[in-house]
C-alpha cells in the first residue's frame, strides 16, 4: 500500500503546481499532495518532492517538531546524514525516516553528473505551514 501511495505521489509530482521552491544550491523543493488526515484530527499527509541538479544539496535543516518524516529516493542517488548518524547514500528505491525533532544535516546528490530526487512525505499538524527550517551554523 505504501509503495502504490509513493508512486501516485511521485506521477502527481510530474504535473503538479508548484505551490512551494526553494532554489538553495541545486535543489528544488515542491509540494505536490496536502491532505488533512481523516481518523487524525489535526494532522495532514504532505508529499514533498525535492529535485536535485548535478551536484546539488539542500542547507543543514530541521523540520516541524510535529513531523515524522517518510523519504524514498525515486532517481539516482541521495547522500542523507540525520542527527549524529553515519552519512549514508541511499539509491533509488532506498527510503530513510526521520523523527520530530530531528537534524538532517546532509541532503545532497551524491553525484556530480546526474539529478537525483526525492519524496518525502511528512506527517505533520495541519496548521504547519513552513516544512524546512536552515539550521544556522
Amino acid at each position: 500500500m505504501i509503495r502504490i501511495l509513493f508512486c501516485a505521489l511521485a506521477l502527481a509530482g510530474l504535473s503538479a503546481t508548484e505551490v512551494m521552491a526553494d532554489d538553495f544550491h541545486g535543489d528544488k523543493v515542491t509540494v505536490v499532495y496536502d491532505h488533512p488526515l481523516p481518523n487524525a484530527p489535526g494532522k495532514s499527509l504532505k508529499g514533498v518532492l525535492v529535485e536535485y541538479e548535478p551536484g546539488g544539496k539542500s542547507p543543514g535543516h530541521t523540520h516541524p517538531n510535529s513531523a515524522f518524516i517518510y523519504a524514498t529516493v525515486l532517481e539516482g542517488a541521495i547522500r542523507s546524514q540525520v542527527n549524529d548518524g553515519p552519512v549514508t547514500t541511499y539509491r533509488a528505491g532506498e527510503s530513510f525516516s526521520e523523527y520530530p525533532g530531528d537534524r538532517h544535516g546532509v541532503s545532497e546528490n551524491a553525484s556530480a553528473t546526474e539529478p537525483a530526487r526525492l519524496l518525502a512525505i511528512f506527517v505533520v499538524d495541519t496548521g504547519e505551514t513552513v516544512l524546512t527550517t536552515p539550521i544556522n551554523k
